[in-house]
């Protein structure tokens, strides 16, 4: 036994990576949906902040804005922007964000159309609307 080398077989090994194959699966699912499910929350926190700047080019101007690309340059009279510091940002998908004035139901419609970049859908691809 003194001659023998410590190490571990190739069964060994094979067996260590099996069960993390099994963990792996087990685990990564669960993982994949939080980045998702924080995906949307990105895209609400987003649909705020637009929402704030939408209302403070209100406070200025005296009505919303014809487009989203106006809270950051315009010649519209009173305007005291830029609205937003930076260029507008797209949703966590790449998509540009949804801007209607006025709206169907309120007096702009905002929103992101989901995962999919399409109109309605479910779950993930679901719209995220600023109410």
């Amino acid at each position: 036994m003194a001659g023998r080398n410590k190490g571990f077989t190739l069964i060994e090994l094979l067996i260590v990576m099996v069960i993390i194959g099994l963990l792996a699966s087990l685990v990564a699912p669960k993982m994949f949906s939080k980045v998702e499910s924080s995906k949307r929350g990105t895209a609400s926190a987003q649909l705020e902040m637009l929402a704030t700047a939408l209302d403070a080019f209100r406070l200025d101007v005296g009505r919303y804005p014809d487009s989203l690309e106006e809270l950051r340059q315009s010649d519209k009279r009173g305007w005291d922007g830029p609205y937003m510091p930076k260029e507008l940002p797209l949703d966590p998908w790449g998509n540009p964000y949804q801007y209607k004035y006025p709206g169907t139901n309120a007096d702009y419609d905002l929103k992101s159309l989901g995962a999919d970049g399409i109109e309605s859908g479910e779950e993930d691809n679901a719209d995220i609307v600023y109410r």
